[in-house]
């Protein structure tokens, strides 16, 4: 019987909105300054060029690889 009580309890508890919920967790958040930012979007610019140009790199080379093998074997 205990347990019935509770579930009727929690039932009628007052539940806080979702945009109050929504404001307090915003209100959390930890926002990084403008200087990480700028250090990071570089950070990620760069290792994207990078990557780029490795993957064309390797896909001249396995191309020119499979054109002789193919074409002069």
């Amino acid at each position: 019987m205990a347990e019935t009580t509770k579930t009727a309890n929690a039932a009628k508890a007052p539940k806080p909105s979702f945009i109050k919920g929504l404001k307090a967790e915003f209100k959390k958040i930890v926002w990084p300054d403008q200087g990480t930012v700028a250090k990071q979007s570089t950070t990620v610019v760069v290792v994207t060029v990078l990557l780029g140009i490795i993957i064309a790199l390797l896909d001249f080379a396995i191309t020119k690889g499979l054109n002789i093998i193919l074409f002069l074997g």
